[in-house]
């Protein structure tokens, strides 16, 4: 995107306007908004790492918006539903423009075509295996985009665009039915998603309280209307960089592997080293993860014992003990 929107305000007929704020729908860390004011950009980021990242930079940011704005720009993310809704709701907030920016493997050629047969577009720029279009807002025309006030899955509310909002994950499924009975009284559960581990975790009578740490700010809003047990905490975080009251004495996670549409091994790596931080010195580690992953290397660096205790075809599950300090002995992994 870094090209393509100077590009469209030097050379394409893009025109800001000179006061107003400018409103930018889910940009990633990646994205560079120095083309726009700074001053007059308000960031709607959901997503945890990236709010921060905005945030550090100096941008006023936000979890979600729905306040009136001059221009409204969406950065189209993967999931076709939600950026329909950004859309929809970009079209509804805007007094001006609305300006869509993505790659093509996001799906920015069929959603250039989708808008062409609602609204009038004013413009399009086409460089770096991407898209930027724009056109005069029209609430009316993107009304039937807008994302439902719920979505029931299975009995869980999810909504578009969070992990597995379509239905229950099977990993997460696999790793619920393998889960102890006796977990302890205070578990974690990373990268909680809507809910669907958190539920099973509370099953268990003897647990005394429930962090649930999720980055997704939607995923959790979710997670809050599935979870409704008092022992339950909510925590909108980076899972790689919060740090519970008291150490734990069970966490379990189904990490995330992808960043975009490329997997990315060191977020689920990351996950497994900062479990190994919050765990008591007995504490006790549950994770899932694809069977192609290479997460053992990871987990014998942070824990004294590893096992693999099944899973299936798709999907191992983990079970490590004993957080490594500097100077432990070498681990051992055993499987069964």
């Amino acid at each position: 995107m870094s090209a393509r929107l100077p590009l469209a305000i030097e050379t394409g007929g893009l025109v800001l306007p000179e006061t107003g704020v400018i409103s930018v729908l889910h940009p990633v860390a990646s994205t560079d908004l120095t083309a726009l004011p700074s001053d007059r950009v308000e960031v709607v980021q959901p997503f945890k790492p990236d709010f921060d990242h905005f945030q550090e930079l100096g941008y006023s940011c936000v979890a979600s918006g729905d306040s009136p704005c001059s221009v409204a720009m969406v950065i189209l993310p993967r999931a076709k539903a939600l950026a329909r809704a950004l859309i929809a709701s970009a079209a509804a907030r805007s007094s001006g423009v609305v300006i869509v920016d993505g790659a093509k493997t996001d799906g920015i050629d069929s959603m250039l075509k989708d808008c062409r047969k609602r609204v009038e577009v004013s413009g399009s720029i086409s460089k770096a295996h991407g898209k930027l279009f724009w056109f005069v807002a029209a609430r009316d025309a993107f009304a039937d985009w807008s994302a439902a006030a719920q979505q029931l899955v299975d009995g869980y509310v999810t909504a578009p665009g969070v992990f597995s909002a379509d239905g229950t994950d099977p990993a997460s499924d696999l790793l619920a039915r393998a889960l102890p009975w006796a977990l302890g009284k205070h578990v974690v559960d990373l990268g909680a998603g809507w809910g669907y581990l958190a539920r099973r975790v509370l099953k268990d009578t003897a647990v005394q309280r429930l962090d649930l740490v999720e980055a997704d700010a939607i995923a959790l809003d979710c997670a809050r209307r599935n979870v409704t047990d008092p022992r339950a905490r909510f925590h909108w975080a980076d899972a790689t960089r919060w740090n519970p009251e008291q150490r734990a004495d069970t966490i379990v996670t189904n990490p995330p592997f992808h960043t975009g549409r490329a997997a990315d091994p060191s977020l689920g790596q990351a996950f497994v080293a900062a479990a190994a931080r919050m765990l008591a010195p007995s504490g006790h580690l549950w994770m899932v993860a694809n069977r192609h992953l290479p997460y053992e290397r990871r987990l014998d660096e942070s824990f004294a014992r590893v096992e693999d205790v099944g899973g299936d075809n798709r999907f191992k599950i983990f079970h490590a003990t004993r957080p490594r300090v500097s100077g432990k002995p070498v681990p051992t992994r055993t499987r069964r």
